[in-house]
């Protein structure tokens, strides 16, 4: 028998237990405090609940999804949040000597941004907060990161280069990458790459990153991209698609 039975029988046992001489009115009372943590049913749970899973995008305990109407958003999601995070950290580790990252606005604006950020709105729907806030708020991320990087469309970078000093965008682009670290301290190994790119920009010479911090940030999201894509495997790989 797996801990997740043993911990559901137990519950309902508990559960049982403590209800035996309760009315139904007194039943129904205890049932609606324990929703809010009082109550002599607050810690116990007559609900089924599934241990946290990547898959799923769920940092703790929820409830079975045998009878969802929508199917599981967060592979979506990841995929597309590797994928930008790969091609990008393969640019900040100059692969191929390839060293502008233009060629990644693409998957940023469409794959890591819109359909990210759609994930984010589907696990809303299903009541997946984490997953909702997660997703939708790394999409945005996509998006915005997009916008700085389209050359001509939006002038960003102009407006820093133009009558400003060179080191001005490196230095603007660093706080902007930085600032994301204030969203999930879970995500170790992207806040660590966000973390050193930010600290590469800023660290420049003349408005020249710092080479080294740079490709260490790009190591450390690559490997934010391969966990994404072996989280996404699990919520793929589940009983729904067997």
């Amino acid at each position: 028998m797996s801990n997740t039975n043993v911990q559901n029988t137990t519950n309902a046992d508990g559960h049982e237990k403590i209800t035996e001489h309760m009315s139904h009115d007194e039943h129904e009372t205890a049932k609606a405090a324990a929703r809010f943590g009082y109550g002599p049913l607050a810690h116990v749970s007559s609900e089924a609940r599934l241990p946290a899973f990547g898959g799923e995008f769920q940092p703790g305990l929820y409830k079975p999804i045998a009878d969802r109407k929508f199917a599981n958003p967060a592979p979506l999601g990841l995929c597309g949040f590797a994928l930008t995070t790969f091609v990008l950290s393969a640019i900040n580790m100059q692969a191929r000597n390839i060293m502008v990252p233009n060629i990644v606005v693409g998957s940023a604006f469409a794959y890591g941004g819109l359909v990210q950020l759609l994930a984010g709105m589907w696990a809303m729907a299903e009541g997946n907060t984490f997953g909702a806030t997660a997703l939708s708020s790394y999409g945005g991320f996509w998006i915005a990161f997009a916008i700085i990087l389209t050359p001509g469309g939006f002038g960003i970078e102009t407006a820093y280069t133009t009558g400003q000093d060179a080191a001005a965008f490196a230095n603007a682009l660093g706080l902007f990458l930085m600032s994301t670290l204030a969203f999930f301290l879970l995500f170790f190994t992207l806040d660590m790459a966000f973390l050193l790119l930010g600290i590469g920009y800023l660290l420049n010479t003349d408005g020249e990153a710092k080479t080294p911090i740079i490709k260490a940030g790009g190591f450390f999201g690559l490997l934010a991209a391969f966990l994404a894509w072996y989280n996404a495997l699990a919520g793929i790989a589940d009983d729904s698609n067997r």
